[in-house]
């Protein structure tokens, strides 16, 4: 999947700072970076990275496909979170393509004026993404075999 640029809106509520899917490497301190604001009170952040195993099986290799609708779907999750939450500043981005183990597959950051808000916002959008991102996940096993799996 190519990237096609991020989905932005500086809607009155909160800025959406980035919503993307990209095939480029992703990470926490980055996405921190995009939310900061004078505003801000605190940033949350979320790194869903691979790990080297699922379901007591050892993973050799991992790569998540995107459905060409995947980042519109990704910007209206963020807009649905910053308008649910006094959200200041957000950023999402969810990576394609293969991924090695230990590297991000989802980062979001969320910043806003009070600790509580921020981790419930940052929470929920994590969740909202696993819920409607068109992504599917495709693992091999150490032992060869494979699995595909609808989930972000």
């Amino acid at each position: 999947m190519a990237d096609s640029g991020p989905a932005v809106n500086n809607g009155p509520m909160g800025e959406i700072r980035l919503a993307e899917v990209t095939e480029k490497v992703i990470d926490a301190p980055t996405m921190e970076r995009l939310v900061e604001d004078d505003r801000a009170g605190a940033i949350v952040s979320f790194s869903g990275n691979v790990r080297d195993h699922d379901h007591g099986r050892s993973v050799a290799t991992l790569d998540y496909e995107g459905h060409p609708s995947a980042e519109a779907v990704l910007a209206e999750v963020a807009k649905e979170i910053e308008g649910r939450f006094d959200v200041i500043a957000l950023a999402v981005s969810h990576r394609v393509g293969p991924i090695p183990i230990g590297e991000a597959a989802l980062v979001a950051a969320v910043a806003t004026a009070h600790r509580g808000e921020a981790f419930a916002a940052c929470q929920a959008l994590v969740d909202l993404v696993k819920e409607k991102l068109p992504v599917w996940k495709h693992q091999v096993f150490s032992d060869g075999t494979d699995e595909w799996v609808n989930c972000a």
